[in-house]
């Protein structure tokens, strides 16, 4: 039985490259041709994934610390979320090894056999089409389900992955939840996978938020009304830094940002009025000297070093006088 599934599994996926249109048209079609053809992988290949030694982990763990770090308590409640359907969760760098992982004692025996463990290497090149490494691969969040795994020692797994991406719009990890259970329903796994995916958004937000730490982080809206990522802005209101998603949205470039430019250019579009903006810095100002005197115009005029004069004749200018 087990060698007619192997060779119907493979047969399957050799079929399937055999038809040019299958794998322009489908996404793990085109990840068992590259499985074949650039990495030359067998899918009855019947060998454990390959594991680091202790010193290539603790090395590749090292780079990874403070993300980890991070990325502690997204991984405690992902693992609360999805732990009792029997899944594992675990966090692999940008090769694919996993370098932290959550899983019921009960079920750990299988996923250590299976190789879903920590110091394994879950890269395409190595595993052909799986969750981990396809998703490198695409940089894109998925599932790989069961038969559509490469290798047919694999074909018992269902694997949700997301990508991690840093504070400069790089691929640095992933988030992968899998399980060996046949009985979860597509329903289930649709929301496996969507858990998974918002917990790897909360990992880059609070990474991207540590990148900035002394910058207003504003979370941008693209111009199709859709999630435009996160903008870090410093106290001159220019934009210092943005994460994957607001790079996509507005097209933005690390040459781009390597010159910080107003905020007000992304986010108000063809509604800014550089010619206005003097007169709105300058109001700004007055009125947040306003707001730490708690409104007391001597005070305010203090701290912006003014005489008091000075100060009624800016909010005579700017506006902002009448109740005072």
């Amino acid at each position: 039985m087990v060698e007619t599934a192997r060779g119907l599994h493979a047969d399957r996926i050799y079929s399937t490259l055999n038809n040019a249109a299958a794998v322009a048209q489908s996404a793990v079609a085109a990840s068992w041709s590259r499985s074949v053809v650039k990495y030359g992988l067998d899918p009855n290949h019947a060998r454990p994934p390959w594991r680091l030694s202790q010193h290539e982990f603790d090395a590749a763990f090292e780079r990874l610390d403070p993300l980890i770090r991070v990325a502690q308590s997204t991984l405690d409640r992902l693992f609360q979320s999805v732990g009792d359907a029997g899944c594992c969760v675990l966090f692999t760098d940008r090769e694919g090894v996993p370098l932290d992982r959550r899983g019921v004692p009960g079920d750990d025996v299988d996923f250590r056999n299976i190789g879903l463990w920590t110091g394994m290497v879950w890269s395409e090149a190595s595993e052909g089409t799986n969750g981990v490494g396809t998703c490198l691969a695409e940089g894109r969040p998925l599932t790989i389900h069961r038969d559509q795994h490469f290798l047919t020692r694999n074909i018992g797994l269902s694997c949700s992955v997301a990508p991690i991406w840093d504070a400069q719009g790089r691929l640095i990890a992933t988030l992968d939840v899998s399980t060996c259970r046949a009985d979860l329903t597509p329903a289930m796994l649709k929301l496996v996978a969507s858990a998974t995916v918002e917990a790897a958004h909360r990992i880059e937000a609070h990474h991207f938020r540590m990148a900035f730490p002394r910058a207003r982080i504003v979370v941008a809206q693209d111009r199709f009304g859709g999630g435009g990522g996160l903008l870090a802005v410093d106290k001159e209101d220019l934009v210092i830094g943005a994460s994957r998603a607001a790079r996509l949205a507005y097209g933005l470039t690390d040459e781009r940002l390597a010159h910080p430019f107003p905020a007000d250019d992304l986010l108000a579009g063809d509604e800014a009025r550089p010619a206005e903006e003097l007169s709105a810095a300058e109001r700004g100002v007055v009125q947040r000297a306003l707001a730490r005197a708690n409104g007391n115009v001597s005070a305010a005029a203090r701290m912006l070093g003014v005489s008091r004069a000075t100060m009624h004749r800016k909010l005579t200018r700017l506006g902002l006088e009448r109740g005072r």
